[in-house]
């Protein structure tokens, strides 16, 4: 009987030990904010391939407790989400619950809402937020916010009322998005002027394919250098804009450009301009956009615009503007007023 004990003792603890093994990637394929990083996906992207290493607790503090408290929260860092809210945010999550969702998923995420140091990531007040979109859900909308100033995320739960909506897109369809090492991705352009110091980010992603909400809180620290968003991580130029390897044939450089509105609602809209090279390949385009109606853009994606009234000039982002003999790239762009289509003009080099 003694002996039988002592090979069960044995037995007992590498079954212990079998239980604790987890899986190196997500379970499921949905999406986060990956920059900067929502929490758990930080979490998950700094500490996923060593995560009962124990200096975590030192150097990681708030992700260690996140860990500890419900490692499926980083594993699945692509699932959390509510469903069927009818887009009542607020009156379904309550304050203090932001980050988790209002406790999603039978609380599995309930550690993003810990107060304390989180790891920040320096930004500058000016930058694109990506999100990605592991399942090509596309999105109804979704809307960016970050916390007021005075706001101490260190130190203070977060509640409605220390936000304040600083960029939304409406109904973006996945195939509008960019191509990503897994799904697509989106580049949400942000402008924050006069912050510094530390804050906090918190999208709301509205998924198209169903009434699904996802709710991201990403820390941050103004005053730092723009997050960049290498292509060489998840690939942001699509095929069609390669720069070519061939000589490219004589003529000067062409372009044009095709308008296209994809959403309206009361106050304003949202259009697609698919830019399409001439018969050689070019090095970079500039759009312009002049509405007769009033109408002004206000923001823009994929490029980079400057304003004067009704009239946009768009040039493209750093990663599109060379563009294969008769290939094509887009941009995508909100615009404030009643929605016309402009008088649109492309010129290129």
């Amino acid at each position: 009987m003694r002996i039988a004990r002592l090979l069960v003792a044995p037995l007992i603890a590498l079954a212990a030990i079998i239980i604790v093994v987890l899986p190196t990637s997500p379970a499921s394929a949905h999406g986060s904010v990956i920059n900067p990083a929502s929490r758990n996906y930080g979490c998950w992207e700094r500490w996923g391939s060593r995560f009962q290493d124990p200096t975590m607790a030192t150097q990681d503090p708030m992700c260690w407790q996140a860990w500890q408290a419900n490692p499926n929260a980083m594993w699945n860092w692509n699932g959390l989400y509510r469903e069927n809210l009818a887009g009542n945010h607020q009156a379904n999550i309550p304050d203090g619950q932001l980050c988790s969702g209002g406790h999603a998923e039978g609380g599995r995420y309930n550690s993003m809402d810990t107060v304390g140091n989180w790891q920040a990531k320096s930004v500058s007040t000016s930058f694109s937020l990506r999100l990605q979109d592991q399942a090509s859900h596309g999105a109804d909308y979704i809307r960016v916010y970050v916390t007021r100033s005075g706001y101490d995320p260190t130190t203070q739960p977060l509640r409605w009322s220390d936000l304040t909506l600083v960029s939304q897109i409406g109904y973006t369809p996945a195939s509008q998005w960019q191509p990503a090492s897994q799904g697509v991705q989106i580049d949400i352009p942000v402008s924050v002027p006069g912050r510094s110091g530390r804050a906090m980010f918190y999208t709301i992603w509205q998924a198209s394919h169903m009434d699904q909400s996802y709710y991201f809180c990403s820390d941050v620290n103004f005053g730092g250098s723009n997050p960049t968003n290498p292509p060489t991580s998840n690939p942001t130029t699509p095929p069609t804009t390669t720069p070519p390897t061939t000589t490219p044939p004589s003529g000067s450089a062409s372009c044009t450009a095709a308008y296209t509105q994809v959403g309206a609602w009361t106050g304003g809209f949202q259009a697609d301009v698919r830019v399409t090279a001439g018969s050689r390949a070019i090095t970079s385009w500039t759009v312009t956009l002049t509405y007769a109606n009033g109408a002004q853009v206000s923001q823009v994606w994929n490029g980079t615009a400057t304003t004067s009234g009704s009239t946009a000039t768009v040039r493209n982002a750093g990663y599109n503007g060379a563009v294969a003999a008769g290939a094509s790239t887009t941009f995508g762009l909100l615009g404030s007023g009643a929605a016309a289509t402009p008088t649109v003009t492309c010129a290129a080099t």
